[in-house]
């Protein structure tokens, strides 16, 4: 967390901005925040520490940390616009649940490179990507649920 935090604290500097209190309690709430955490999420977890941290305040510390590498925007087909750390994290893909939205994290490295095949095949330069697969997970397809 510690090079994270300064990381976050030097892209601040450069952009001339203060790395504030309440930045410092959004940037650690995020931090360790175990799940994908959307902005209102977000909000209500830092509302919990302290009520005087604005919802504008959390919008904006969140584009920061994004900005800034710390943090990335995912998306699972559900409307809302969630957050995940990547400072320090490896790559990763997400199954998705279309029943209860749970998600969950994995890695295969066949299809990493069969990805890079393709790019390559293809003349093309990858910068980055992200897939997100989605069905049922084991509980609700057990339940029946759709």
């Amino acid at each position: 967390m510690h090079d994270a935090r300064n990381q976050f604290f030097h892209f601040l500097s450069k952009k001339k901005l203060k790395f504030t209190a309440q930045r410092g309690l959004i940037f650690d709430v995020f931090w360790n925040t175990k799940d994908h955490v959307s902005p209102e999420e977000l909000y209500n977890l830092v509302k919990q520490i302290d009520q005087r941290v604005g919802q504008a305040t959390v919008y904006r510390t969140l584009k920061l940390l994004s900005d800034s590498g710390i943090a990335r925007e995912v998306n699972f087909g559900d409307g809302v616009s969630r957050y995940e750390p990547t400072f320090g994290q490896a790559h990763h893909d997400h199954l998705i649940c279309t029943s209860c939205g749970r998600s969950e994290e994995v890695v295969d490295h066949q299809i990493e490179s069969l990805q890079e095949q393709l790019a390559k095949d293809h003349d093309f330069t990858l910068t980055g990507h992200k897939m997100y697969l989605f069905g049922l997970c084991p509980q609700c397809r057990g339940s029946g649920r759709k």
